[in-house]
């Protein structure tokens, strides 16, 4: 069988890294450009996971991060003013509020830090090669790296960044997660950063596999979601360690004899800390979307049904 895209961009993600992590003076100098002043992170879809992590790693440097969807920067608000400064991230740089934004900080004079894939237009850091894939896995990962970079030239501790490309490598040469298409639906949770994670996992599973997903912070689905779960259905467990690990295998406990089938991950032995953990638990969700697409048959790279070619994305 030919390899999917999806799963080549998957498979070249720790040479991505590895790249991304040798190459720090971009985001060093972004660093200059941002230091001490209030930071809004901004996206859609996958960009805006990935803008709730970037802003969790600036505030481990002691930045004031705020993750601001597009469209409400664009339209409503909250929106950054002369006296903050932008991180923009998009795959490719052509979403319609994406662009919005980044065009309105400019004018405003708001110090921005473009984060997009290579040759995307007015990216000031660029992350991978654009990819075929509209599930968009190797951009993900490499928009993470940049954002980790950024944090850690503000002086945040986040562990070595130096180890997550073998981590990631280890997340895809592993066994398969083995997790089977539920009768009903199947929900991703974790808890702190991994919370995020969780929200990448449902929508790649959406995206890829057309399945009927949900991700959740731990919290969250405790006080009241976790309680409509039965036997029809799936929970995966995102474990990054960090003080939500217990509370976490608690709700998980409590999930499994309502006869939901429970799959527990864990990245605490491969990757320094819970900050980094997101990169290899990461790659767990991506495979499990990417295992379901091929077994229900569903096409992981064109994720845009063929209704929609009229509404600018």
């Amino acid at each position: 069988m030919t390899p999917t895209e999806m799963a080549k961009a998957m498979a070249r993600q720790p040479a991505d890294l590895e790249r991304i992590f040798a190459d720090r003076a971009p985001a060093e100098a972004a660093a200059e450009r941002i230091a001490g002043r209030r930071v809004f992170v901004v996206g859609t879809g996958t960009s805006w996971h990935a803008a709730n992590l970037g802003a969790y790693f600036l505030r481990q440097a002691g930045a004031e991060a705020w993750a601001v969807p597009a469209a409400d920067a664009a339209v409503w608000g909250p929106r950054p003013t002369a006296a903050d400064a932008l991180v923009l991230l998009s795959h490719r740089g052509t979403k319609r509020y994406t662009k919005r934004v980044l065009e309105r900080a400019r004018a405003d004079g708001v110090p921005t830090v473009a984060i997009s894939g290579v040759g995307a237009p007015g990216a000031d850091i660029e992350t991978v090669a654009q990819e075929k894939a509209g599930t968009f896995t190797a951009s993900h990962l490499g928009a993470l790296a940049r954002l980790a970079q950024l944090a850690v030239s503000l002086g945040a501790d986040l562990g070595e960044l130096e180890g997550v490309p073998p981590a990631v490598a280890a997340a895809l040469e592993g066994p398969s997660p083995r997790v089977e298409v539920p009768d009903r639906g199947l929900d991703f949770v974790g808890s702190g950063p991994n919370a995020w994670t969780a929200a990448e996992g449902a929508l790649k599973a959406r995206e890829a596999a057309h399945l009927f997903t949900a991700g959740w912070a731990t919290e969250q689905l405790l006080h009241g979601p976790a309680w409509g779960l039965g036997p029809r259905d799936g929970l995966v467990c995102l474990d990054g360690g960090g003080p939500g690990a217990e509370r976490l295998a608690e709700l998980a406990d409590a999930i499994e004899p309502r006869g939901a089938r429970v799959y527990r991950f864990t990245a605490t032995a491969t990757a320094a800390g819970e900050a980094l953990s997101v990169f290899p638990l990461t790659v767990v969700v991506q495979r499990i979307a990417l295992d379901f697409a091929l077994l229900l048959g569903t096409d992981p790279d064109n994720v845009r049904p063929p209704e929609w070619d009229s509404i600018e994305l």
